[in-house]
């Protein structure tokens, strides 16, 4: 069969593929122990889900306009306008079928063939691929572990060219739970407007920080800085809403309104009855996603002192996401043989840090229960200390 350059150029998920192995494993019998969920492990809230089932009950069950309804467009508003301190008009905003949705649509909105698009690695394995989509080519930016994983603006400015379009920003990250603060997303915010390039900016984990930090969306210091970024967030991880499948993001009205025209011809609207509950979700007062994260930081701070106590590791504590990035240089094996070597041998799980541009790091997840952390660290512990020493 005869497939395109532009499917046979992009390379698996390996966040999916371990997650997949893993649940094949446990199908046959296996006890497994997975720290390779990207999503929180919390139901979704009952309130959300009771509004959704009334809305199925009242027939709201049919097509709407392509980019979202108007009562979700401007609770997105009201959101921006209260929490991030960043002003659109309902025009300005696009709800997709998730956050990564909204990024794929917005890469193929601005990047041409042989745009260059600048990405600090570690990054969301799916960044590059969807350039690659969009043939445009992924510029990365390898950042240091003493900066805690993330981009300096002379680093940034190091790497543009004359060809570059695009400067894509993570914070909280994945893998590395980097969180930026004011002063770091201002020089970088000068850099991107000196140059005249956009900005992507994921801000799906943002409520999801520890340590006292506080999240600053980069679009809202000056006009200028407004003018080229694309905010972008979601229900999934803030409200553990992951399966409904609803994104939304804001930004410059006339690419928005390309986007609008590619999305009436991809997918069309996203879900009604998810739409719904996403409204729900954003208008209604409550502690629910603050409960969520102060246990997402005791089981941050539980898997921190204990990988303390791992030789074989270590790593920069997260400041948010929900994720452990790893260096295992030290066991003398790369990400993917230490992954797969050490889910077949102890039952254990975790994602290759490969596919996040990291080959000697894996990632750990601490969206599950404290005492199934416990259980995992446990036969990691045990697994490392059967490996033969490095020489």
């Amino acid at each position: 069969m005869y497939l395109a350059k532009r499917v046979k150029a992009l390379n698996p998920s390996s966040t999916l593929q371990i997650t997949a192995l893993a649940k094949k494993l446990s199908q046959e019998g296996q006890d497994i122990v997975s720290f390779g969920a990207g999503e929180p492990d919390f139901d979704t809230p009952d309130y959300i889900k009771e509004f959704a089932i009334n809305a199925i009950r009242a027939g709201f069950t049919k097509y709407t306009p392509s980019t979202g309804i108007i009562e979700l467009k401007k609770a997105i508003c009201e959101k921006f306008k209260k929490e991030n301190n960043l002003i659109y008009t309902p025009e300005q905003a696009v709800v997709s079928s998730g956050a990564k949705h909204c990024i794929f649509n917005i890469i193929l909105a601005v990047v041409e063939e042989g745009d260059e698009v600048i990405i600090p690695a570690p990054y969301w394995v799916s960044y590059p691929e969807m350039v690659t989509v969009a043939r445009g080519v992924s510029k990365f930016v390898y950042t240091e572990s003493a900066n805690s994983f993330k981009i300096t603006p002379e680093k940034l400015e190091k790497a543009i060219t004359k060809k570059t379009k695009l400067f894509i920003l993570n914070s909280p990250s994945n893998p590395a739970g980097a969180v930026y603060e004011k002063k770091e997303l201002q020089g970088l915010a000068d850099v991107c407007v000196r140059h005249n390039i956009y900005i992507l900016s994921d801000e799906i984990y943002e409520k999801l920080i520890y340590g006292g930090l506080s999240h600053v969306s980069i679009a809202s210091f000056n006009e200028k800085v407004f003018d080229l970024t694309f905010t972008v967030n979601g229900v999934s991880k803030a409200y553990s809403m992951t399966g409904w499948r609803i994104g939304y993001f804001a930004g410059p009205l006339e690419a928005v309104e390309a986007i609008k025209n590619l999305q009436d011809h991809s997918t069309s609207n996203p879900c009604s009855i998810a739409q719904k509950a996403a409204l729900c979700a954003l208008t209604t007062e409550g502690d629910w996603t603050e409960k969520m994260r102060l246990e997402f930081e005791k089981r941050k701070d539980y898997l921190c002192g204990r990988i303390d106590k791992i030789p074989a590791l270590k790593y920069i504590k997260p400041n948010g996401a929900f994720y452990l990035f790893c260096d295992i240089s030290k066991t003398g094996l790369n990400s993917s043989d230490f992954a797969i070597a050490l889910l077949k041998e102890a039952g254990v799980a975790v994602i290759p840090g490969a596919g996040f541009g990291c080959e000697d790091y894996i990632r750990l997840s601490f969206a599950m229960k404290t005492e199934t952390i416990s259980k995992g660290i446990d036969r990691l512990e045990l697994w490392l200390k059967q490996l033969p020493k490095k020489s």
